[in-house]
């Protein structure tokens, strides 16, 4: 197996609104919806959110999609579309005053995402695609990096130096599993410190990590439970982050409900990551 040194180079901090993530930072979270389903059940998740993050101290970041474009089947359900969605994220943020994270997935959506987003996220199926790649650093958004899921942790490298190149420095790198034969995922922890290695501040993404991509014939399956298990694992590894999909009802979710968590049940997991984080970054800022 090839290995790659792993000796930290100077950690960016990146800065999202009044938020800092990196090196010595607060555990940042990173949660929401798949998808937006309509306005009220979008709003709600946001405000119990904000919520919870702020009584724990716990820097918050809303994601939500206006459009999943890489659904297993024509006939699922995808989102509102790009207008209607950013107009539900815009009112979101105005309301709740709190940073969004939501994905593009054509070069033509990014002008129009940069006008609303703190931070733009590349699908993981898309972290190669070069001409997309620089439409999004252009934005000088912040990017959130998927590690697609047949990369390498160390081939991160070179999706940021696309970045970059065009001079945007606001990275973050999710960690999201990698493929293991048909319809599963692994997580190999050590990519975190290996993807902290390349400069950026990492996030591992806890319920994607659980998915089980097409698993479920016309949909993708999930293992729910182990997801706060995985998310303990990371923050252990040293993450920076914990991205979370969540919902009220995930058995009756319209996206990705068998790999999110039930919103009611996030007390516990937010309080333990904290308690982690604290320990395997004592030179943290956390108050």
């Amino acid at each position: 197996m090839e290995t790659k040194d792993t000796k930290n180079k100077t950690s960016h901090i990146v800065e999202v609104e009044k938020l800092r993530i990196g090196k010595g930072m607060p555990l940042a979270i990173i949660a929401g919806p798949c998808v937006i389903e309509d306005f009220d059940t979008t709003f709600r998740i946001a405000s119990e959110l904000k919520q919870l993050t702020g009584q724990l101290q716990m820097p918050f970041i809303f994601k939500a999609s206006f459009d999943k474009a890489n659904r297993t089947s024509v006939n699922a359900y995808r989102g509102p579309g790009l207008e209607e969605g950013l107009t539900i994220l815009a009112k979101i943020k105005a309301d709740l005053d709190i940073p969004l994270l939501s994905d593009a997935h054509e070069i033509e959506q990014v002008e129009k995402v940069a006008e609303v987003l703190d931070i733009i996220q590349v699908p993981a199926f898309l972290c190669r695609q070069t001409d997309f790649l620089l439409e999004v650093a252009r934005s000088k958004r912040t990017v959130n990096i998927k590690k697609g899921q047949f990369l390498a942790p160390w081939d991160v490298a070179n999706v940021v130096e696309k970045i970059t190149s065009m001079g945007n420095d606001r990275i973050l790198l999710t960690e999201r599993g990698a493929m293991f034969g048909y319809n599963n995922l692994v997580v190999d922890f050590r990519a975190v410190p290996i993807m902290k290695s390349i400069g950026f501040p990492v996030i591992f993404d806890a319920t994607h990590s659980v998915q089980l991509p097409g698993g479920a014939g016309k949909s993708s399956g999930g293992q729910r439970e182990y997801a706060p298990v995985l998310a303990r694992a990371a923050v252990a590894a040293g993450a920076d982050g914990v991205f979370f999909e969540v919902h009220p009802d995930p058995d009756n979710a319209l996206c990705d409900g068998p790999n999110s968590l039930p919103l009611d049940r996030l007390t516990n997991i937010f309080t333990q990551l904290k308690a982690i984080h604290q320990v395997v970054t004592p030179e943290s800022s956390e108050p």
